[in-house]
């Protein structure tokens, strides 16, 4: 491996490669490949943060118990049985090698506070700095939905992107992405570039579930995939059974980087002196999401929705926009939400009305490449239609939230997500307005804009 492009790089190990599924116990052969591989890359110059699973499962061993809990607080319990054991196992095995760790403990409400995460980047770059190897898993005795991950590939991509780092390995039970379960059907094929995480699940079969220990499957991959690579990081599946591949595949993607005569992973891998291990690479994207925007698609916990028009959401699509929204590109809102909160953007799911809304004449909006909203008369009858700004703004109307109960989920499609900059009455207020009636309205105006840092997941 070439020594002058130390990397950093993200581990994520699951539950069903650090315990057994039947018996419970630690695999522990498993278990010191990763720590004699991860040992290897810190001594190469690398920096690495593992993401590990497991609490639950070394909880379920100690209290002799079959299988997880259904209930939230049995697994909490467990967790918290599960969790200092598994950090002491961790610190036994790298302690052979004279390897330090740290434990490092999230939910996503610890870093929904931008100060917070701050905070947490900053310690962990002080814990990298210090020649430490992190150990990340989610703080499954305190959290509940509103603060989860989800799964430990999510948390693992949300730490790759807070670090920026080169590489993200998710080490699973297969060697990479198949059509189809490959334990299954002997036709599955392995697929080894994928380019769009978009694209690539209409060719594959993503129904395959985790262990019953694991929370996880392969679209939980997919999911983290999307998130990492949109954050500019390369992110690769492999077999945990054989970790010190991780070598091989940085090496043999190196060579690619550095031979410009070699065809590239999309065209012809197969032609490079390097032999490809069995692995699937997700491409990073050339041009990533900024860490503010990253931050509020992927870290905060929507509070509502913000219904925009689909020039809006032509518009927002583009990388000059800067992920930004007037109040004239929006239709309504869908629930309670707080200035400052994250919220979903979203679409009325029947494209005339939206189309027949963008093609009206437009309102009197000074900001050039900013869709308008008019009148039209097959809106839902909760969208208030607005007369030409040229008449005076009566201040004592205002337009009714309506509320997320109200609406049916096939109202809406969700296309990304943002953060407010006013709250979801006074969003309602000012919808379909020009800018400059904001402080006229509401009496001051922190922004020209109603929502900021949108991340557009869904092209028009």
């Amino acid at each position: 491996m070439n020594r002058r492009h130390p990397c950093t790089i993200v581990i994520k190990l699951g539950t069903s490669s650090i315990v057994h599924e039947k018996t419970h116990q630690p695999l522990l052969s498993t278990l010191s490949s990763v720590v004699e591989t991860v040992v290897h890359l810190r001594q190469q110059g690398h920096k690495v943060v593992l993401v590990s699973s497991g609490a639950i499962g070394v909880g379920l061993k100690r209290m002799d118990m079959p299988s997880r809990p259904k209930s939230l607080s049995g697994k909490q319990a467990l967790a918290a049985i599960g969790q200092g054991r598994l950090i002491a196992l961790w610190d036994n095995l790298f302690g052979q090698l004279e390897q330090p760790i740290a434990q490092v403990l999230l939910t996503r409400g610890d870093i929904s506070d931008r100060t917070r995460y701050l905070n947490a980047v900053n310690t962990f770059k002080e814990l990298l700095s210090m020649g430490v190897v992190p150990i990340v898993n989610e703080n499954d005795t305190v959290s509940v939905s509103e603060i989860k991950f989800g799964d430990n590939d999510t948390l693992s991509a949300v730490t790759s992107s807070m670090l920026h780092a080169d590489y993200l390995f998710l080490l699973t039970d297969v060697d990479g992405l198949y059509t189809s379960n490959p334990r299954k059907d002997p036709s599955a094929k392995q697929i080894e570039v994928v380019t769009s995480v978009a694209a690539i699940r209409e060719q594959v079969s993503t129904t395959t579930l985790g262990s019953s220990l694991g929370t996880g499957g392969m679209e939980t991959k997919l999911i983290a995939a999307e998130i990492a690579t949109g954050a500019g990081v390369t992110t690769i599946i492999s077999s945990s059974k054989n970790p010190e591949s991780i070598f091989s595949i940085i090496e043999y993607h190196n060579s690619l980087k550095s031979n410009p005569g070699t065809p590239s992973e999309g065209q012809s891998a197969g032609t490079t002196a390097l032999a490809r291990p069995p692995h699937t690479v997700f491409v990073a994207s050339v041009l990533p999401m900024r860490d503010l925007k990253s931050w509020t698609s992927h870290t905060l916990f929507p509070a509502g929705s913000v219904i925009i028009d689909s020039g809006a959401h032509k518009v927002l699509s583009r990388r000059e926009s800067g992920g930004r929204l007037l109040a004239v590109g929006v239709h309504g809102v869908i629930g309670a939400f707080a200035s400052g909160q994250a919220v979903r953007i979203v679409i009325r799911r029947n494209a005339e009305d939206n189309d027949s809304a963008a093609r009206m004449p437009a309102q009197a909006e000074t900001r050039p490449n900013t869709p308008t909203l008019a009148p039209t008369s097959s809106m839902s009858s909760s969208i208030v239609s607005l007369e030409p700004l040229s008449r005076s703004v009566n201040l004592s109307e205002s337009s009714p939230v309506r509320h997320e109960e109200d609406f049916d989920e096939a109202d809406v499609i969700e296309v990304g997500r943002g953060q407010a900059n006013y709250n979801s009455a006074q969003m309602a207020k000012v919808k379909g307005l020009n800018s400059s009636y904001i402080a006229q309205l509401l009496g001051y105006a922190d922004s020209e804009y109603v929502v900021e840092n949108i991340t557009i997941r869904v092209p028009p």
